[in-house]
């Protein structure tokens, strides 16, 4: 839209392009809570042909349908995205304060030398510039600071983004890699892979965009998760991501999250009525006769 148009005017507007509103007054008020760009704008181009048409019998409930159900799938994603975070977190602060100390550990000589070092000192220079960020705001890290004059490992963990700390795993020796990702059982290779999707995965959870048909050139090896698993490109899909999850996760945290997603992809089937819930799952990449 290139000017403003109240709400049932967008809804008028709707209707005139071939959609079906069974229920004005619903759709207003859902146009009302969500906006009108995060219901239709986002999710409407399923719904549409090769031309920009919509195709037959499209109902705003059918798009309502894929909102909600990405808006639910974002929920259950960025739960297990938070666990995951904690643990590495936990896991590199062990790590790191066990080989370098709480203290001087900060130091970019204690990172892999293989990479360039301006990318190691802009990578420090953030977590410094987190540290400046959270004095004052952060009750640990002030009182570290106060008292001790730095920050010990597990407290810096905290305060890092996922994005950052993962860069940071990504920075470490890879001695320090291995024994992070020998936890799970997993190589650092393949751990640095499933880091850098995660990270995008928890952000696009995080900030409400569209979740479902994520796709990364972010390369994962993931005929080490399933060697079944058959792909006509070599985009990561979000299928691919949740499997790595269970790598990550507790057996009982990774059987509720995927049960979870299979439950929300039934109850979507179940409201939408014009396309196929294939179409769906088959951007996802998600195998509808596998559990």
């Amino acid at each position: 839209m290139k000017e403003y148009k109240s709400n049932e005017e967008l809804v008028n507007y709707l209707s005139s392009k071939g959609v079906i509103i069974s229920n004005k007054k619903d759709a207003l008020e859902k146009i009302e809570r969500y906006t009108y760009y995060s219901i239709v704008n986002t999710y409407k181009n399923i719904f549409k042909d090769k031309n920009g048409d919509y195709i037959n019998n499209v109902s705003f409930d059918d798009i309502y349908a894929i909102f909600e159900f990405d808006k639910n799938l974002k929920n259950i994603v960025l739960k297990y995205c938070l666990e995951i975070e904690t643990v590495i977190k936990s896991i590199m602060a062990n790590q790191i304060s066990k080989i370098y100390g709480i203290k001087d550990y900060l130091n970019i000589s204690n990172w892999d030398n293989k990479i360039n070092v301006e990318i190691r000192e802009n990578l420090l220079k953030k977590i410094n510039n987190e540290i400046e960020k959270d004095y004052n705001v952060h009750t640990a890290v002030t009182h570290y600071i106060d008292k001790y004059g730095f920050v010990p490992p597990y407290v810096l963990v905290k305060i890092l983004t996922f994005g950052v700390a993962s860069s940071y795993y990504g920075l470490l020796k890879q001695s320090d890699r291995q024994a992070i990702a020998k936890y799970f059982k997993i190589s650092d290779k393949l751990l640095k892979q499933i880091l850098k999707n995660l990270t995008t995965v928890r952000n696009v959870a995080a900030h409400s965009d569209r979740l479902y048909n994520y796709t990364s050139k972010f390369y994962i090896s993931f005929k080490l998760i399933d060697e079944n698993y058959i792909k006509s490109d070599n985009i990561t899909n979000l299928y691919m991501v949740v499997r790595c999850m269970e790598r990550l996760l507790t057996k009982e945290q990774y059987k509720t999250l995927y049960n979870s997603i299979y439950e929300e992809i039934k109850k979507m089937n179940e409201k939408v009525k014009s396309i196929k819930i294939t179409k769906i799952t088959e951007i996802m990449g998600f195998p509808m006769n596998k559990k």
